[in-house]
């Protein structure tokens, strides 16, 4: 957990500190980067990922040997003003690098897929790019949410998955655990750069915004959410989706046996 008012050196930071880039991405291979692209809000409204954290993550990965990168999210609001107002589009553009691309969602790559060791899920539409990649770097962002209290890294599996994402809601906690039994990051950076405590997950006022200038890295991504939580004023066992994926066996939720290295920049 990094702290500190340049994104990009937080992100640079924070992977150093789980071993870097190459530990997770090989020269040659594809990885998709999954944001939280899902509303029509600029960065500052705390709704999306931030693009330099997006963007360094990016670089990264590109440093790192990655022969393609895909970014994507099945976004709630209009998919080309999610990409544009959140700052996607302008990031790739700067970028310049064929080997980049931010992907506009195809309905024909929902791929039916069983989950075998489901609970409430024994199968679910979810997206080919993201079961395919070499590499998947999961980049959410950490806010409130009106059904799950918050949502981060587990939860943002719902921008890579199709069907009928509102019969999620109901068991909504278990559903997410069993997702995350086929859908597994690589890697877990969470963006905390700026929170948003109320009125989540679309937000929409600068009030509900805390600004907290941190990012939070992690192989585990039960452990990951764990974390992230505590800047809530929150503890682990608050957020039903954590409980469940540790139940699950699918990472740590128990602060007392995570190891936080915390460095302010």
């Amino acid at each position: 957990m990094v702290s500190g008012p340049d994104y990009p050196a937080l992100v640079r930071e924070a992977l150093r500190l789980i071993g870097g880039m190459e530990r997770f991405v090989r020269p040659g291979k594809s990885v998709v980067v999954k944001p939280n692209i899902a509303w029509d809000r600029p960065p500052e409204l705390a709704a999306t990922t931030h693009p330099q954290v997006v963007g360094t993550v990016v670089e990264l990965v590109l440093a790192a040997g990655a022969k393609q990168v895909t970014i994507f999210d099945h976004t709630c609001n209009e998919p080309r003003r999610c990409y544009v107002n959140s700052g996607m589009t302008e990031l790739i553009e700067t970028l310049r690098d064929r080997r980049v691309r931010l992907e506009h969602i195809d309905r024909r790559k929902f791929v039916r897929t069983s989950i075998p060791a489901g609970r409430s899920l024994r199968e679910w539409e979810i997206y080919q790019d993201i079961l395919t990649a070499d590499c998947h770097i999961n980049v959410p962002i950490a806010k409130h949410h009106g059904l799950s209290r918050l949502t981060l890294g587990l939860k943002n599996v719902m921008g890579a998955i199709g069907g009928n994402r509102g019969r999620l809601h109901h068991g909504l906690a278990q559903n997410l655990a069993d997702l995350a039994t086929v859908i597994k990051p690589t890697v877990t950076l969470i963006d905390a750069t700026r929170i948003l405590m109320d009125n989540g997950p679309q937000g929409g006022r600068l009030e509900d915004v805390r600004r907290t200038d941190t990012v939070i890295a992690s192989a585990d991504p039960v452990a990951a959410d764990a974390v992230a939580t505590t800047l809530f004023g929150l503890r682990p066992e608050d957020i039903e989706t954590t409980v469940a994926a540790a139940r699950m066996g699918l990472g740590e939720m128990d602060m007392s046996r995570i190891t936080v290295r915390e460095h302010r920049l």
